[in-house]
């Protein structure tokens, strides 16, 4: 990671808190505001108090889910950042920042764009080996997580069946993958098919998807062409009478919630005739604003004397 954004972590030397005030005292701030008010707090000796408070005592109503202390740990971030300290002079962080970057102009190292776009490189790479069924009408592709993925290039590239290509993902968005060559080279985005590829879902949320399709095909029920609407479908019936169906759903809908507007995907004969259809609709419309269209007429205002009554 250090080498890839072009830092170096320095851990200072142990048993010395003096030297590194500020982040000792971001971290006792963190202990005492967020941490020591969590349920399951251990105390910091066997005889704390707070230990003895913070035992859930089995209320499962009490315990705090990774997506909840994500929100938490951002709040109380950003409550320090904006909260005036004395050790600036009863300023906030953000306002001592911007001080010194426009007072004293100095400067802020930045990551550079062509970093930022290739962040995925931090992880390790998945080995996707390319298959096709060319007799079958099936071209160049890879399955990731049980979907099928490929681009213009991939389909193209028969050279490529049976080799494998390195894949790096973003697990909060399955959409698209960035796929390599085995030596280094990029081969480019390939993209997910069918819905997947339309609405922004994460690795969780695909893996429960594709756990209740093997269950419908244990039970020889349908498998319907949109899985991610079907699942929402399914968790809404079962919400009533299971709380994990309900705990599930409230899930999916925050995380399909926060995805950005979805890609509409239609068929080439699907996108004519709907463009077709558009066009005729507007021309309509057109028409029927031009006939009902009659010149404005300016009014004659009169100005009174002033006088409230």
């Amino acid at each position: 990671m250090c080498e890839f954004v072009g830092c170096c972590a320095d851990a200072g030397p142990k048993y010395s808190p003096d030297d590194r005030p500020y982040i000792e005292r971001f971290f006792g701030t963190i202990a005492s505001r967020l941490s020591s008010r969590l349920p399951g707090y251990t105390g910091s000796h066997p005889r704390d108090l707070r230990r003895a408070l913070a035992d859930p005592k089995g209320k499962l109503r009490l315990y705090v889910s990774f997506d909840e202390l994500e929100e938490l740990v951002e709040y109380a971030i950003a409550s320090y950042n904006g909260t005036p300290h004395a050790g600036l002079n009863n300023v906030t962080p953000l306002e001592a920042m911007e001080y010194f970057i426009r007072g004293k102009e100095q400067l802020v190292t930045w990551l550079p764009e062509h970093r930022r776009r290739t962040l995925c490189l931090m992880q390790s790479a998945k080995r996707c080996t390319v298959r096709a069924y060319l007799q079958q009408g099936v071209r160049p592709h890879i399955n990731l997580y049980g979907v099928r993925y490929t681009s213009i290039v991939l389909a193209c590239s028969t050279d490529l069946i049976g080799k494998s290509l390195l894949i790096y993902l973003n697990a909060d968005d399955l959409r698209c993958v960035r796929a390599f060559q085995p030596d280094g080279a990029e081969f480019g985005v390939l993209e997910a098919q069918g819905a997947w590829g339309v609405i922004r879902h994460n690795l969780k949320l695909r893996q429960q998807i594709n756990q209740e399709k093997k269950d419908k095909k244990r039970s020889r029920g349908p498998v319907d062409a949109d899985p991610i609407g079907d699942y929402v479908d399914g968790k809404m019936a079962q919400a009533k009478k299971s709380r994990k169906a309900a705990s599930e759903l409230a899930e999916a809908k925050r995380i399909l919630s926060s995805a950005p507007t979805a890609r509409t995907a239609m068929g080439r004969g699907a996108s004519a005739a709907q463009t077709a259809t558009n066009a005729e609709s507007e021309q309509k419309a057109d028409k029927a604003s031009e006939q009902k269209k009659t010149p404005t007429r300016p009014k004659k205002l009169s100005i009174g004397t002033g006088q409230v009554f």
